[in-house]
C-alpha cells in the first residue's frame, strides 16, 4: 500500500478554523498514535509517550494559523517531526536530575542532532502506515465480510491469490474486484482529507 497519497493539506486548512472541531478531532485521531510511537521506539513509557503526544498536538493547535502552503519551504511532517523531537527534548530534560540510563543518554543525544535520512523515511513510512489504517478502519463498514477479507489477505497480509480465493469460496476474477473496489475506496478516503501537497512553512518548533 506504499504507494497511497499520503499528503492531506486540506485537513491543514480545516483545522485553522477554530470552530470546525470535526476536522481537529480527525487531525488528532490520525498524528496522535504516530507521535506515540514514535515516543515508545524511543523508550518512553506509554504514559509519558501520552503526556509528549498531548503537549505536541498542543503546539500544533497554537501554531496552526502560521500555516502557509511554501513546497521549497519543506513539509507538514517534517515539521511536526522537529516538534516532537523537540517535546522528546525537553522530556529528557526534565528527568536529568534523575538516574537515567546509557540507553536514554544515547537517545537524547540522537534528538540533539539533525534527523538523518533513516529517521525521515522511518518517520513518514510510519506516517503512510497511519494513514491507511485510519482510511480502512473509516471505510470497513462498507464493505461484507468476504469483500473485505479477500482485500485484507491479499493487499495486506501478501497472501497467495490461488490460497485466498480457495478459503473464500471465491474465484480469481471475483477475488480481484473485491480487492480493486476496497482499495479503489481507502483511497478516496484519504483524497477526502487530501488537496494540494502539504508543504508548508512552519518557524516555531518549540
Amino acid at each position: 500500500m506504499s504507494n497511497l497519497p499520503i499528503t492531506q493539506p486540506t485537513l491543514l486548512l480545516k483545522i485553522r478554523d477554530t470552530d470546525d472541531i470535526a476536522a481537529w478531532e480527525r487531525f488528532v485521531t490520525i498524528y496522535t498514535p504516530l507521535i506515540f510511537g514514535y515516543c515508545l521506539k524511543r523508550g518512553l513509557q506509554p504514559a509519558d509517550a501520552s503526556d509528549v503526544a498531548q503537549e505536541t498536538m498542543r503546539t500544533v493547535a497554537q501554531a496552526i494559523n502560521r500555516f502557509d502552503y511554501d513546497k521549497k519551504k519543506g513539509t507538514f511532517r517534517g515539521w511536526l517531526l522537529m516538534v516532537t523531537r523537540n517535546k522528546l527534548l525537553k522530556h529528557f530534560s526534565k528527568i536529568q536530575r534523575q538516574p537515567i540510563g546509557t540507553g536514554s543518554s544515547t537517545i537524547q543525544a540522537k534528538l540533539e542532532a539533525t534527523p538523518d535520512a533513516d529517521e525521515t523515511d522511518s518517520w513518514n513510512h510510519a506516517y503512510q502506515q497511519r494513514l491507511f489504517q485510519w482510511a480502512a478502519a473509516e471505510v470497513k463498514s462498507e464493505f461484507s465480510k468476504k469483500t473485505w477479507n479477500a482485500f485484507w489477505l491479499m493487499a495486506v497480509e501478501n497472501k497467495n491469490s490461488q490460497t485466498v480465493a480457495h478459503q473464500l469460496g471465491m474465484s480469481l476474477g471475483a477475488l480481484y474486484i473485491a480487492k480493486s473496489r476496497v482499495i479503489s475506496r481507502i483511497r478516496k478516503q484519504i483524497e477526502s482529507i487530501n488537496g494540494a501537497e502539504d508543504s508548508a512553512l512552519w518557524n516555531d518548533t518549540d
